[in-house]
């Protein structure tokens, strides 16, 4: 056996036990009872504290120079020394977090998230307060134990974006927000009501359900590697390439929340399917390289794929022109007299809004960076807690000149900190600029694609972002496989000119 294979075999057990780890929180999510969180808190607790030891163990780092010093070597396999070097970053990264830090945030997990669906159920922040307070104070921990020069938020992002930092934020948001508030006030003197309020009947469950199956289905989520259910927060989770799960939420009356979120996620489910079978061990597998190089580069490159098939090709004008009928013969009372190009304006009207999963696509990125705001303040202990509704509630009337009328659309509406993850928020937005960068360059490589679009043939984009992406996994950073397809990093000109094309055949600017 090589030393990188002896790296790769020692990862894999690593990452079995994150597999076991990821199992129990998908069961947390969608199926447990309640009353289980108290204890699932502590199996994951036991188990973080099992993977954490294995992973920043002495053998780990003999088997890292090992295999460092293998791939040095001329005719080295690239994409071997380039898991080892994933490998390193996050070892150097995991050997700075003391293990009682991690198990106390995975026990405090399912108990937090528990408080908060309760709290957002019935829309009393109090409740759910010590439990955020407890929360912070671990991610501060966290925070000074990875190291920052600048902010605590710089090195928390790094769990999830790589390179970023608050400042290099800073100056995204700032171009972002100049072009998202001039579009919106533009939009805003030319919108009017809808002939008809699509959203004021009931949609049923069961139909819903179906729908979201196929609409997955359509793109490529493949389900005998796959499934999909609900859940409070949509999610998606994998374990390997072969078992990727996806959740959406229903609302009875707003048919959108699921559809939509039932594409995002299986955006997700795409990217995670279409990894090299190289970088998944399985008995089919004979040059297996690691699995610390799977997934998503950084979690913004996971969100472009989620943002693209929801937005670029779910809220298409082309996309409904084929698939309203789907629509029309699950919901025809509801449905009588609307046609594809009533259900495409309806759905992609752009107003400011409560809540951020329901958002459109003009005022998404302004939810985020509210919510990123917070996180810093939050974090460098400028804000309190105790004061976080209220401080949530003046940036709502800053940004989007709306004032939440309770805490359930106000600051509780969003999973992420109650489960301790913090400095995430911004990978939403990465994830839209790299969606409307990367769709760009497709077209550029594909003259044809708005034709097969058009005919609803998904599989020509779907391959190209498998050999321009998917497949890669860790590989290749954010930055590099943006430079690699469309020449240059990631940049806020695509997502804005998208936006003004789209908005403006929408609600005639021009």
């Amino acid at each position: 056996m090589t030393a990188v294979q002896a790296l790769a075999e020692h990862i894999a057990e690593y990452n079995d036990l994150l597999n076991t780890m990821n199992i129990l929180r998908w069961d947390m999510r969608t199926k447990m009872p309640p009353g289980g969180a108290n204890t699932r808190g502590m199996q994951l607790a036991t188990l973080t504290r099992h993977a954490k030891r294995h992973f920043v163990s002495d053998k780990t780092a003999k088997l890292l120079d090992a295999a460092e010093s293998e791939t040095a070597l001329v005719d080295a396999d690239p994409y071997a020394a380039r898991a080892i070097a994933q490998t390193r970053a996050a070892y150097e990264l995991q050997k700075r977090i003391p293990a009682a830090l991690v198990g106390k945030l995975a026990e405090l997990g399912p108990a937090s998230e528990a408080a908060w669906a309760s709290a957002k159920a019935a829309s009393d922040f109090a409740t759910f307060q010590p439990y955020l307070e407890q929360m912070l104070a671990l991610n501060i921990q966290l925070a000074d134990a990875i190291g920052f020069s600048d902010q605590p938020f710089d090195a928390l992002v790094q769990q999830f974006e790589p390179g970023m930092t608050a400042a290099r934020l800073g100056a995204l948001f700032g171009e972002l927000r100049a072009g998202l508030l001039t579009l919106l006030a533009r939009i805003t003197a030319k919108d009017e009501p809808l002939p008809r309020d699509l959203w004021a009947q009931e949609y049923a469950l069961g139909a819903q359900r179906q729908l979201c199956h196929e609409f997955a289905a359509l793109i490529g989520f493949d389900y005998a590697r796959g499934r999909l259910d609900s859940a409070p927060h949509p999610f998606e989770v994998s374990f390997t390439r072969e078992d990727v799960r996806i959740t959406t939420r229903y609302d009875l009356h707003y048919l959108p929340m699921s559809l939509f979120a039932a594409l995002h996620e299986a955006g997700h489910g795409l990217y995670e399917q279409n990894v090299s079978p190289r970088l998944t061990r399985s008995a089919l597998t004979t040059d297996f390289i690691g699995q610390y190089a799977v997934g998503g580069t950084s979690y913004g490159a996971h969100e472009f794929s989620s943002r693209l098939w929801e937005n670029q090709i779910g809220r298409s004008r082309e996309f409904w022109a084929l698939h309203f009928g789907r629509l029309r013969r699950a919901f025809p009372a509801q449905l009588k007299g609307i046609d594809a190009a009533l259900f495409h304006r309806a759905v992609n009207r752009a107003r400011p809004s409560l809540i951020r999963v329901e958002a459109d696509e003009v005022t998404y990125n302004l939810h985020i960076m509210l919510r990123a705001e917070i996180e810093m303040a939050l974090l460098d202990q400028s804000l309190a807690v105790a004061d976080l509704p209220e401080a949530w509630n003046a940036k709502m009337q800053d940004y989007l000149d709306l004032t939440p009328p309770d805490d359930a659309r106000g600051a509780l509406q969003d999973v992420h900190w109650s489960a301790g993850t913090f400095a995430n928020f911004p990978c939403y937005t990465i994830g839209n600029l790299m969606a409307a960068q990367v769709f760009a360059a497709a077209h550029t490589a594909m003259p044809d694609l708005p034709n097969s679009l058009a005919r609803g043939e998904y599989g020509e984009l779907r391959d190209w972002l498998t050999r321009e992406i998917y497949q890669h996994g860790r590989a290749y950073s954010s930055d590099e496989l943006l430079t690699r397809i469309s020449g240059e990093s990631l940049s806020t000109a695509p997502l804005l000119r998208y936006l003004e094309s789209k908005y403006s055949a929408l609600y005639g600017l021009n």
